[in-house]
């Protein structure tokens, strides 16, 4: 496995968990940190070759992700969020892919993936409006990924996706929340754009493995599921801040005298089984989203078809990581005691951000437990997340 850019990351997380707070309070990542993830090349690493990108195995993009979420959550989601877009674009036609990335390589790309989105077909492409939410890292974008229906031929409907430079879309400051703050994740508001053709990319395709940006980009990351890789962006930096909740944890535990009942709190049976339950939910979860990513790779680079079984497996495991991470910090919270309860010390925002990361979409767990439960039993699957 190549560490260049995690070992270029490794400098940067004290300066990063220093800014933890400026950025929890102004409800955005500093312009600082954004430019330090483009220079350490966190967000090139899913980007292809072709432009100046890593094309780096998924497992490699998602320790970085994790690493930097230990020491701030918020810059661990945005990090994993917009580094997974440049992955997104290079299944666009190549024209489009030479839109975002031929006068920038490192140009910043969010996402608000909802089909809310009107498309109107005109001459060369389509008539874009929209309004959607919870866009992360978008202040900082040059052009979002956004999530809109189209009428099939048979008049069911498609959903697409269409790339937008800025100069079509507005940001509107909405964001005001109670975990995940410093991500920054406000609303887009497109009004009647023009979308040429080769910048609109249906769901069908990706969910089939195909792309029309494949005929330029044939490396193994671009046969990857679309919904493999969405989702274990939102689950990777949940593990990542709960890491390194427990790492705070036991800094700030393993001296400190209790005085009721009366002794170290290291030498309490009760915490020394809550710090190993913890731990071995975050492991637990890390080691099945390595496996699943490798044993994805490993298809893709063989030129395999990917089991259907594999793809539900990597959701069901997905969401479970996310519910283990979530037992893991209430565990921690709750054992710490009051010294949980101060605003903005690491435990505090983590368990935040923790399970504020858990009310996204790709991470309702009964919902994708149901659908591994139906294979199992032969049912058909129908999710558009696996």
């Amino acid at each position: 496995m190549n560490t260049d850019v995690l070992d270029a990351v490794r400098p940067l997380l004290s300066t990063i968990a220093a800014r933890s707070g400026v950025a929890d309070e102004n409800r955005m990542l500093p312009a600082e940190t954004i430019e330090e993830l483009v220079g350490a090349g966190v967000l090139g690493m899913l980007r292809p070759k072709r432009y100046g990108g890593g094309e780096a195995h998924p497992r490699e993009f998602f320790d970085v992700v994790r690493a930097l979420a230990g020491v701030c959550g918020s810059t661990g989601w945005v990090a994993s969020v917009l580094g997974v877009h440049p992955w997104h674009v290079a299944l666009f036609p190549e024209l489009a892919q030479d839109d975002v990335f031929g006068s920038d390589l490192d140009t910043v790309i969010c996402s608000a993936y909802a089909p809310v989105g009107r498309l109107e077909a005109v001459d060369g492409g389509y008539r874009l409006s929209g309004h959607w939410s919870f866009s992360s890292g978008a202040d900082h974008a040059a052009w979002a990924l956004l999530g809109g229906v189209l009428p099939g031929t048979d008049g069911t409907p498609r959903h697409v996706t269409a790339l937008v430079p800025r100069a079509d879309f507005r940001v509107r400051d909405v964001w005001d929340v109670v975990g995940l703050r410093g991500t920054g994740s406000n609303d887009v508001h497109v009004d009647d754009a023009h979308v040429p053709a080769h910048r609109v990319l249906a769901h069908e395709e990706q969910r089939a493995l195909r792309g029309p940006g494949q005929a330029v980009n044939p490396g193994p990351l671009y046969r990857l599921p679309f919904a493999s890789v969405f989702t274990s962006a939102v689950t990777a930096p949940v593990l990542g801040a709960v890491s390194g909740c427990l790492d705070s944890w036991l800094a700030h535990m393993r001296e400190r005298v209790r005085v009721s009942p009366s002794g170290r709190f290291a030498d309490d049976p009760f915490a020394q089984v809550a710090v190993a339950r913890a731990a071995s939910e975050v492991d637990a979860a890390c080691l099945q989203m390595d496996r699943n990513l490798d044993e994805l790779h490993r298809c893709a680079v063989a030129q395999e078809e990917i089991p259907l079984e594999l793809r539900v497996r990597t959701r069901r495991d997905q969401v479970l990581g996310t519910e283990r991470a979530l037992r893991a910090v209430d565990l921690l919270f709750k054992t710490a005691g009051g010294n949980s309860l101060h605003r903005g010390n690491p435990i505090e925002r983590a368990w935040r951000d923790a399970h504020a990361g858990s009310v996204h979409v790709a991470n309702d767990v009964d919902r994708a437990l149901a659908g591994y439960g139906r294979l199992a039993f032969g049912l058909p699957v129908e999710d558009a997340l696996i």
